[in-house]
């Protein structure tokens, strides 16, 4: 992504609709008033203000590994220090990816359409949960100024990150989620009992100071489990070890730095632009049955 295609704005321009302006024909061209321009000043103020709370959202597209075409919807509340990725894959699938900067946790969360044929419910809802890499991605602050300056492009990333192996070893009770972040119980609610994180990470946490009633150890998953994988599985009500995949294909990993010169010499630095990523992940979990893992069949 080249540095010119994007920048950071002073104030909050992506909520455009906190902008207010004046037709200049018609019945609207009259002079108004000094005490009008005061009340829509303020007007305008305090829907800058309520912007600002609520926080920004981007809208990129974006092509897939299939060669689809959807759109990204990227949101950023400095407020609260988190950023939101929202997608649809070509199957229908919603992807969503949470990164909770004050607490270090990054959710996923999939909602994959279920197949009614073969008893399934409408959707299934799944969720990971881990800690939050440094230099992920940009800083909530930064993405919250963040604009695109062509909408209609179709966006590549330039850095293709490696797949991630992630062993989830861990259920996580919902009702006690808040101890890791205070997003997990509006994002996974749907998921129940389907919330999963790593044993590195239950660690983590236990040290410090989360109470281990959170996490459940789930069977093996690593070296000799003890259960098949799904997708060699017969049985639908077996158990067995589930795999899931999926990607961002697109999201600003990097800020780019750009170097300038006053009229005195002297040189500082200024943030230009973003660079951005793709990075893949695949999560190997235990369920109780193949029924709730048949996206992950032998073809």
């Amino acid at each position: 992504m080249n540095a010119d295609l994007w920048d950071f704005a002073s104030f909050f321009p992506l909520h455009r609709s906190a902008a207010f302006t004046f037709a200049s024909s018609g019945m609207f061209a009259r002079r108004v008033s000094a005490a009008s321009v005061r009340t829509l000043t303020r007007l305008c103020a305090l829907a800058l203000v309520v912007a600002l709370a609520l926080g920004s959202e981007l809208r990129v597209r974006v092509r897939l590994a299939d060669g689809l075409v959807t759109e990204e919807v990227l949101e950023a509340d400095s407020d609260r220090d988190l950023i939101s990725v929202e997608f649809k894959q070509g199957d229908g699938t919603l992807i969503t990816f949470v990164a909770d900067f004050k607490q270090d946790v990054k959710i996923f969360r999939a909602l994959v359409l279920g197949e009614l044929e073969r008893g399934q419910s409408q959707y299934q809802a799944l969720c990971f949960i881990s800690r939050l890499g440094r230099n992920e991605i940009i800083p909530s602050e930064s993405m919250a100024r963040l604009r695109q300056k062509n909408p209609q492009a179709i966006r590549l990333a330039e850095e293709r990150r490696g797949l991630e192996q992630l062993e989830m070893s861990a259920a996580v009770n919902i009702s006690q989620a808040s101890q890791l972040s205070s997003h997990i119980h509006n994002m996974c609610s749907e998921a129940g009992e389907a919330i999963y994180t790593r044993e590195s990470d239950v660690r983590h946490w236990l040290d410090k100071g989360v109470d281990g009633s959170i996490f459940e150890v789930l069977p093996q998953t690593t070296g000799a489990p003890s259960f098949q994988a799904c997708h060699s599985t017969k049985d639908l009500w077996q158990a067995c070890l589930c795999t899931y995949s999926l990607r961002l294909e697109w999201y600003p990993c990097l800020l780019k730095y750009c170097r300038s010169r006053d009229t005195t010499g002297k040189s500082s630095t200024y943030k230009c632009g973003i660079k951005s990523c793709s990075k893949g992940y695949h999560f190997t979990y235990y369920v109780p049955q193949k029924q709730l893992c048949l996206w992950d069949e032998e073809t």
